[in-house]
């Protein structure tokens, strides 16, 4: 055997297989953004990167991101497991004029946003903005977030993904020059959304918007001073229980065979506390309702 088979045989396959081997090794399971960072650098906690688009592609599926410090890390694409952690710090995503997270990843994918601002500032109304997109993808948790100031929409579940859950806990969508949440599956596709401690207040239009498709929880939640409506039931069902709905310019709407089932709720303070349209709102007889649409003079118990 020549020398030049010889290498054919045994070298090229070593070649090929140390390839590989530092393919896999240039993502990492944890990385890491500085606001004194570099897109260049490895990410890794000592040499951290600048931009949470930056990391992503430097880290591993069903990895972490986490921040080093406070600072700005910019918008970006999601397109697999991964859990994006700013922190204690302000771990700040600033999306004028664009998206701030989109989540278009596989159908077992789990992606988690926790401890993030994210802020359309400067984004004009009307601009098709949102702050979180979630487009397709198994799961979606949003944990300890602040999401304001877009155009279209605060957070957008629509995720393509048949039977995709959404999380959202102990976070504030608000200051949206449209709509805080809304929850809007494809045609025949099914989103299961919980709402768990969030505050949708002072958005333009509607705090909560569901649409068919959603089956929707909310739960010890505040949903105030949005222009247009608080929680907007078309074809959708929704679960509000232990929550106040005050301020807005309409409390509760049901229409198109939307399903809104009350309990332990308060619903007081709002321009016209129902809208029902070819909707049903069920109360499960434990709700506060006060205002002039009810024709009350002092605090009801229904």
């Amino acid at each position: 055997m020549s020398r030049m088979q010889l290498c054919k045989k045994f070298v090229l396959p070593t070649v090929i297989a140390l390839a590989v081997a530092g393919d896999c090794a240039a993502q990492a399971t944890r990385t890491w953004v500085s606001g004194v960072g570099d897109d260049a650098n490895p990410c890794s906690r000592t040499a951290p990167c600048k931009t949470f688009a930056g990391a992503i592609s430097k880290t591993a599926a069903g990895g972490e991101i986490d921040a080093l410090d406070p600072g700005g890390f910019g918008a970006v694409t999601i397109t697999k497991a991964i859990t994006i952690d700013g922190g204690g710090f302000i771990a700040s995503a600033l999306a004028s004029g664009t998206n701030g997270v989109v989540i278009s990843a596989g159908a077992t994918d789990a992606v988690v946003l926790r401890n993030l601002q994210i802020n359309g500032a400067g984004t004009s109304a009307g601009a098709d903005t949102r702050g979180i997109k979630f487009l397709a993808g198994a799961s979606l948790v949003v944990e300890h977030c602040d999401i304001s100031r877009f155009g279209k929409r605060g957070i957008s579940i629509e995720s393509s993904t048949p039977n995709a859950v959404a999380t959202i806990i102990d976070s504030s969508v608000h200051d949206n020059l449209n709509n805080g949440i809304v929850v809007n599956p494809p045609t025949a596709v099914t989103n299961f959304v919980v709402l768990d401690r969030v505050r949708a207040v002072n958005n333009l239009a509607f705090g909560v918007g569901t649409n068919p498709g959603s089956v929707v929880q909310v739960l010890n939640s505040v949903i105030s001073n949005n222009l247009a409506g608080g929680l907007v039931a078309t074809g959708a069902t929704v679960d509000l229980t232990n929550s106040l709905v005050t301020s807005n310019g309409i409390g509760i709407s049901s229409s198109s065979s939307g399903n809104v089932r009350i309990g332990g709720t308060t619903v007081t303070g709002n321009s016209t506390a129902f809208s029902i349209s070819g909707g049903v709102v069920a109360s499960y007889g434990d709700n506060y309702l006060a205002g002039t649409a009810f024709g009350l003079s002092t605090v009801s118990k229904q």
